[in-house]
């Protein structure tokens, strides 16, 4: 541990009160001095029902320093330091300038699709062509910090964002499975034309080699193609239906044995991508597609916590479709399970140690 670090474990009061403006969490740590790394990308080009999820980074980041830091199952947890760098804003502005764009074409999609298309051509190209340069952006920058030894996250934005980190985490991994935890299964081929699409992130990430299953959990919002391709798939891709789920729950099939099964599904390194809609839309109103159903925010943790006792190792999480909405209740819910995510995935890693 570097002098510095140290220093300011020693004079930090993890009892008192988080100071807005603060670093991620209020806490007072570098990128050099952090072993966690959240990486934000404020983008929301492509969704297609409410936006705002650009706007996510920012909000977890303005609600994070109100958290208390003590775990009773990790009580040292903050020595760990995590550190979130400034939000982008020429990415920010980009995704700001596209999203006009592309608000015009989708409603034109709605409406019809009547008249003369050369205009919304020109946008599909565009899009298609920035999202390009958006994953190769976002795979250089989290593949460096891969490269110094840091473990990483990244803060979206929609779903799209996390692309470029699964592609930077196949370079430093044979092969690896996704978890991911979600209302959509978001295995469109290129929804409304958008090769990066929202839509489409998990259709992507399937064509890593890298991937090797992907696991879906809490889905109830799919299409008939979505569900052909799970069939089709050859057991790379297994879907947990969330009201298959919920129906054994009630009919006593616990929330434990249930995850025993997920986890089987899943190789030794895990990837979690974890979309805020797959919880309780109570527990995220703002988010861009909320759906009746999924998990108590303690149900989700508990899967999380399944995974690392079972001895697997999360080499990386994306935290996806947090939009802060009206209320600060977005970003604090965002807020607390990006602690979760990120202490889990240390003492996975062997950085942190858990005392239950």
């Amino acid at each position: 541990m570097c002098e510095s670090k140290h220093s300011k474990i020693s004079s930090f009061d993890q009892n008192g009160v988080g100071e807005v403006g603060s670093g991620l969490f209020g806490l007072p740590f570098t990128q050099e001095e952090s072993e966690v790394v959240i990486f934000p990308i404020p983008w929301e080009v492509t969704v297609s029902y409410n936006a705002g999820t650009a706007e996510g980074p920012a909000a977890v980041r303005d609600a994070s320093p109100q958290l208390d830091l003590f775990d009773p199952e990790l009580p040292n947890a903050w020595h760990l330091g995590i550190h979130m760098p400034v939000v982008p804003e020429d990415w920010a502005q980009e995704s700001q300038r596209l999203r006009e764009k592309t608000e015009a074409y989708i409603e034109w999609l709605e409406t019809g699709s009547k008249g003369d298309s050369s205009v919304h051509d020109a946008t599909i190209e565009e899009v298609n062509r920035i999202g390009e340069a958006l994953l190769q952006w976002s795979k250089k920058e989290t593949l460096a910090l891969l490269n110094q030894n840091k473990l990483v996250g990244v803060l979206g934005g929609d779903h799209s964002t996390p692309l470029g980190f699964m592609h930077a985490l196949a370079e430093k991994h044979e092969e690896y499975g996704i978890l991911q935890i979600d209302a959509h299964a978001d295995l469109r081929d290129a929804y409304e034309g958008f090769t990066y699409s929202h839509a489409s992130i998990m259709f992507n990430a399937l064509k890593i080699p890298q991937v090797k299953k992907l696991i879906q959990v809490g889905i109830r919002d799919l299409c008939q193609a979505e569900a052909e391709l799970v069939d089709q798939s050859n057991g790379r891709i297994t879907t947990f239906y969330d009201s298959k789920i919920k129906t054994k729950m009630y009919e006593g099939n616990s929330w434990r044995k249930q995850c025993k099964k997920i986890i089987a599904q899943l190789p030794q390194k895990v990837y979690i991508s974890f979309d805020i809609d797959g919880l309780d839309p109570k527990l995220c109103p703002g988010t861009g597609t909320p759906v009746p159903g999924g998990f108590e925010f303690e149900e989700a943790v508990y899967l999380i916590k399944a995974l690392v006792r079972s001895g697997r190792e999360i080499i990386g999480f994306d935290l996806c479709e947090v939009a802060p909405g009206d209320t600060e209740w977005n970003g604090n819910v965002g807020a607390r399970l990006l602690y979760k995510l990120c202490n889990w995935m240390a003492v996975s890693q062997k950085r942190l140690e858990a005392s239950l």
